[in-house]
């Protein structure tokens, strides 16, 4: 019990003792006069008057505090109880004052209108009056004790569809609801901590598991990730290849080297992520990248360029990057694979093996980033950039022709490149043609203006070398 609690009750009884003995001043003032009452007030009627006021109101406090420490069942009981007695009291009464003699019973009778005549029923109409506001006050009562239940229904909905956003609960009411508060608190805790476990879980899973990934399987969450799993999609994928670095870093011992190697790795995967793409596969000094958008890809091979330039700059003490990249488009199937114990995400197409023949070619002909037609055909008739015909790739019977793109040269190199561009790509022709001399020529005049353009000079030479043969 509450100190307050205590005060209150005290000060209940003692005013209650005091009334004991004033009772008779109150009754003292209130004079039956035979047609009705009259007050008479004296100044121990006002004492004993207020003394039933502040008895009254502290001992409601208390039996207010009290209730609310039982159950439901003992609140109704409890608070409809004394309604009970005084309205069974009042019918009582109102039935038997007819036939009562007496001062006292002729003054309710006046007040009351109430007659001995046999034709007088207004002790009846009391009795319905009476019955009217006993329900209507026991309505109130039980509406008010059980308010709490319409909040409990709703927390328990809303818990149960999971639409609860409430950090904590507010039943009120009595101890049983505050304890049914608690355990509905407790529930929604659980819950909460259970969807921020799931949450990080799905955090920690898209690590491994991108989220464009789940979004093209339909899916939102790991644990709905089933072997079989597939969906065919168009999709533009994007190698991007360090192996020079390899190459160029043999100086470095083999933890340097993966140090070395993931330095760039962590420049380039946040590129990706950045214009909505994702990496399907490291490849050890290089990385396979997916994306929805073939414009993206474009722009983020752009980034990685500028990125990877910077970043050699940066550390000139380091043997340098000379990363390469290449892009296409076409039909890729997104699916899981492997077994019940290890589940792996990743694209099952002829993208890899593609981009290892168009690494190739970008090795071949010295160029950095290297686009298949595939890749153009699907771009917006919005989106512009520089880029020239390098060639064609021969796979199966299908050509697939490449086109490098300029904007990852210095603004001068390639705005004479873009004047160039349409004499290049004759050169290009006439080389698949086997029209070397010509092919010859053209280079020539190419680099006669763009002495350090690597892919004209690597044509040059082998033109060069096929006329040789062929005398």
């Amino acid at each position: 019990m509450r100190t307050s609690t205590k005060i209150f009750l005290i000060i209940s009884v003692a005013l209650f003792v005091a009334n004991i003995f004033l009772t008779k001043y109150l009754l003292a003032g209130i004079v039956a006069t035979g047609t009705g009452f009259q007050i008479v007030p004296t100044p121990l009627f006002w004492v004993a008057l207020s003394g039933q006021v502040l008895f009254n109101i502290f001992f409601g406090i208390v039996f207010f505090r009290f209730l609310r420490t039982q159950r439901l069942v003992n609140v109704i009981f409890f608070s409809t109880f004394p309604l009970t007695l005084a309205y069974g009291g009042f019918l009582v009464y109102v039935g038997a004052v007819k036939n009562m003699t007496g001062v006292t019973a002729e003054s309710v009778r006046a007040t009351l209108n109430i007659t001995q005549e046999s034709s007088n029923n207004n002790n009846l109409l009391w009795a319905g009056l009476a019955t009217i506001v006993y329900l209507a006050l026991v309505f109130v009562t039980i509406l008010f004790a059980c308010r709490p239940l319409s909040r409990v229904e709703k927390f328990a909905g809303s818990l149960g569809d999971g639409r609860m956003k409430m950090d904590d609960f507010k039943v009120g009411g009595t101890k049983q609801f505050l304890e049914i508060e608690n355990s509905l608190n407790k529930i929604n805790y659980n819950i909460k901590a259970k969807e921020n476990k799931i949450k990080q879980t799905n955090l920690e899973a898209q690590k491994f598991v991108p989220k464009q990934f789940f979004k093209f399987l339909g899916k939102s969450r790991v644990e709905e990730l089933e072997i079989g799993n597939q969906v065919k999609k168009i999709a533009t994928t994007l190698f991007c290849d360090l192996k020079s670095a390899a190459k160029n870093s043999k100086s470095l011992s083999l933890e340097e080297n993966f140090n070395y190697i993931n330095s760039y790795l962590k420049t380039v995967a946040p590129l990706i992520r950045r214009f909505d793409g994702f990496i399907d596969k490291y490849l050890g000094d290089g990385v396979l990248a997916v994306f929805s958008k073939p414009q993206n890809a474009i722009e983020c091979a752009h980034a990685i360029l500028r990125a990877i330039e910077v970043k050699n700059k940066s550390q000139r003490e380091l043997p340098s990057i000379d990363a390469r990249l290449c892009v296409h488009t076409g039909e890729v199937v997104f699916g899981i694979v492997g077994d019940e114990e290890r589940k792996t995400p990743t694209i099952i197409s002829d993208a890899l093996s593609l981009c290892n023949e168009m690494e190739e070619i970008n090795l071949y002909i010295d160029s950095k980033f290297l686009i298949a037609k595939s890749t153009l055909n699907e771009l917006p008739q919005n989106f512009e950039f520089d880029y020239r015909f390098t060639g064609v790739l021969t796979v199966d019977d299908t050509q697939i022709p490449l086109f490098e793109s300029l904007c990852y040269y210095p603004k001068n190199k390639r705005e004479k490149l873009k004047k160039l561009k349409n004499k290049f790509e004759s050169g290009v022709r006439a080389y698949n043609d086997k029209k070397y001399k010509e092919a010859r020529e053209i280079f020539e005049y190419v680099l006669k203006y763009v002495p350090d353009d690597k892919p004209s000079y690597v044509y040059f030479n082998k033109a060069t070398e096929k006329m040789k043969d062929a005398a």
